[in-house]
């Protein structure tokens, strides 16, 4: 069987499994205590061994064994969790990223793992721990047996402990077909599902055996779930090449009966009888020996999953196809209102309502929130400030805020680099911060909203701040500046100085950053997005680094304008009102040109002039028709000739041939072949 068709998906799944294990052992650093966490950080261990071990990747297969040793341990309270801990097991983490990466790029996941697995089998038995730390050793295992299933005390009181609670204990016996070539692989499908539904406490042979396929057919376990014994079933037969599936479901008697029975090697009350046997051999569910007793039912429990993976390539090509088909549905829009004919005009009507549904669902498939980006991020903050001996808090806000994926995909690197100028250069050691009278723990900001057509990121840190002289010096020494221009840059250009090639103001050289390889990369990274970047700061008090990306790269609603022989898309999304102004109301205050707008004044821009547009002179008007546009909180207000109307339009980048130009997010294909450039009002407000 050729295992290559699952590769995408074991490489998604473990990346999915990678990510959710940084994230739970993070909250577990915070509250060590909690075994919950545990639980959850062992079952997606333990998944994504049973993966690898599918796939044939061993290395990774062993190593995640490693750490499912020492976590055992732990959720069964037999080792406590310590700094030393959770940083072998972090080590660990890293380890398993950097195989499930080597395999993406067609390795086969191997890697010189010996001192990592050294780490974790000393902790196992409790050797190499500092002294003074109350973990111990394992205990040793005190057994009550079932069949060929040895249950230590803890899991025989979990067990009983759960019915108590209401919960469903089943004993579990699946057979696989004979003729079946992948063993180890069937099992690990049926371990898959009884996972997502409850919690296996113990199975035969163990786990470990039945990767190795060191069992014959069957195997058998104890399980806790919420589901019924005859849908559990079910869901275990339907599953490729399974023969038979019996599940046995026990209360207080019959779990401490079939225990005891099975130990003693002879029948007993609770055990299956003849007709109950013959029912499992055929494949039903046996019910619940004491039927006076009513199951309860876990609540809030899971669901099965109601998402897909798709191809991004998939979603370009159908995004592709929408496009044209918006830009066919403007030409026929543009041709029934010529010819005047009411079934056309019906007709058109309605493959444009049925065409806006179909670019809202398609949007919507593209967009992801900015998580999955900022998740990695509390791991590597905390990795950074360790080994620079800061202390840290990264402060996430607005997560959930939606992009296009193609951004998405994009963005990580640029951040990454940004957040670790911020935790290098930014934020002062803690020597520093105290004496400079700051808490010692220093706040990096990490920010997502929307604004507009755009959205907006924004890394801040409450650290010294850029030193204005120190960066002209470098810049004069370097000669990216002369003197003469040097004395005339504000602030704002002078910070932008850092986005030069190569250049930094790091003095000493660490693991972090400062090593040359600077913002230069940032800025081009978010420019081939046709994002910008933008710099604040204050001595003393703090930089804040702003990223500028479009929300899509796709589909927009805009207003479409008219100046001269001109015609211009505004994004809807930016567009506050439209209105009518007066000449004789446009003043001049401080230098520069205003109107009032609701009890206060706002700057007003021409069009005209902006885009030196020659055959409309907007002085010979008494009165201009005006949009009013925003970005964040600040309002400003451009003003042009006409209204064409509201359209969907797609936005098409200007390409290689035209320089950047400010104000201009790209262009659009309009119903009659017209070319008409697609205005960023965010460039007009500052």
């Amino acid at each position: 069987m050729d295992m290559n068709q699952y590769l995408s998906m074991f490489i998604d799944e473990s990346n999915d499994h990678l990510q959710s294990l940084n994230e739970n052992m993070l909250e577990l650093e915070n509250n060590p205590e909690d075994i919950g966490i545990v639980q959850v950080i062992f079952r997606s261990a333990h998944t994504l061994k049973g993966m690898a071990a599918t796939m044939g990747f061993e290395d990774l297969s062993s190593l995640t064994h490693q750490m499912e040793n020492v976590l055992d341990l732990v959720r069964n309270e037999k080792l406590k969790m310590q700094d030393f801990i959770f940083d072998t097991l972090f080590k660990s983490l890293d380890a398993l990223q950097s195989m499930v990466q080597d395999i993406t790029q067609g390795g086969e996941g191997k890697a010189d793992v010996s001192s990592i697995v050294a780490s974790l089998q000393a902790i196992v038995k409790g050797e190499g721990v500092p002294s003074g730390n109350s973990s111990s050793a394992p205990a040793t295992k005190s057994s009550a047996e079932s069949g060929n299933i040895q249950l230590d005390e803890y899991q025989y009181s979990v067990l009983e402990q759960s019915i108590a609670e209401g919960h469903k204990v089943m004993h579990i016996n699946v057979s696989i077909r004979e003729d079946c070539q992948l063993k180890a692989a069937r099992a690990y499908l049926v371990f898959d599902l009884l996972e997502r539904y409850g919690e296996i406490v113990k199975s035969h042979p163990t786990v470990q055996d039945i990767e190795q396929e060191k069992f014959d057919r069957s195997f058998s376990l104890y399980y806790i779930t919420q589901k019924e014994a005859a849908e559990l079933q079910s869901m275990i037969l339907n599953l490729s090449e399974i023969e038979t599936a019996e599940v046995m479901l026990l209360d207080q008697d019959t779990l401490s009966q079939l225990v005891s029975g099975m130990k003693e090697t002879a029948p007993a009350a609770g055990v299956p009888s003849e007709e109950e046997a013959a029912n499992k051999t055929a494949g039903k569910a046996v019910p619940d020996a004491d039927k006076s007793k009513p199951a309860s039912r876990i609540a809030g429990g899971s669901a099965p999953s109601r998402t897909i993976r798709v191809d991004i390539d998939r979603l370009d090509v159908l995004m592709n196809l929408l496009s044209e088909l918006l830009i066919d549905r403007a030409r026929l829009e543009q041709l029934a209102n010529e010819v005047k004919r009411s079934d056309l005009t019906e007709t058109v009507e309605h493959m444009s309502r049925v065409g806006s549904d179909l670019q809202n669902i398609v949007l919507k498939l593209r967009m992801v929130q900015v998580d999955t980006v900022f998740s990695r991020f509390p791991r590597m903050v905390r990795d950074l400030s360790k080994s620079l001996d800061k202390k840290i808090d990264l402060v996430i806000t607005g997560a959930e805020t939606e992009m296009d994926r193609t951004v998405i995909d994009e963005i990580g690197d640029p951040l990454v680099h940004l957040l670790r100028n911020a935790v290098d250069h930014g934020v002062e050691s803690t020597a520093q911060r105290i004496a400079l009278g700051k808490p010692e723990t220093g706040t990096v900001q990490l920010r997502a909203f929307h604004s507009g057509n755009h959205v907006f990121i924004e890394i801040e840190d409450d650290g010294s701040g850029i030193d204005r002289h120190k960066v002209l010096g470098k810049a004069l020494k370097n000669g990216i500046v002369s003197e003469s221009e040097a004395s005339q840059m504000s602030d704002e250009q002078v910070f932008m100085l850092l986005f030069a090639p190569g250049f930094s103001t790091a003095e000493v050289i660490t693991d972090v950053s400062g090593r040359g390889v600077g913002l230069d990369v940032v800025r081009s990274k978010i420019e081939s997005l046709s994002g910008v970047v933008s710099v604040e700061s204050k001595l003393g008090q703090g930089t804040k680094f702003s990223v500028q990306l479009p929300l899509t790269l796709s589909i927009i609603s805009a207003m479409l304008i008219k100046v001269g022989s001109e015609k211009y898309a505004i994004p809807l999304s930016s567009i506050v009102e439209t209105g009518l102004i007066k000449r004789d109301q446009i003043r001049n205050v401080h230098g520069y040109t205003m109107i009032p707008y609701r009890d206060t004044h706002i700057p007003v821009m021409s069009l005209s002039q902006l885009f030196d547009i020659p055959d409309f002179d907007e002085a010979a008007e008494e009165e201009t028709e005006m949009v009013v546009v925003r970005k964040g909180e600040r309002l400003a207000a451009l003003t042009v000739e006409d209204f064409i109307g509201q359209s969907e339009i797609v936005i098409k980048n200007l390409g290689k041939y035209l320089p950047s130009i400010q104000g201009v997010a790209g262009a659009t294909i309009l119903g009659d072949g017209q070319v008409a450039l697609i205005i960023d009002p965010n460039a007009f407000i500052k």
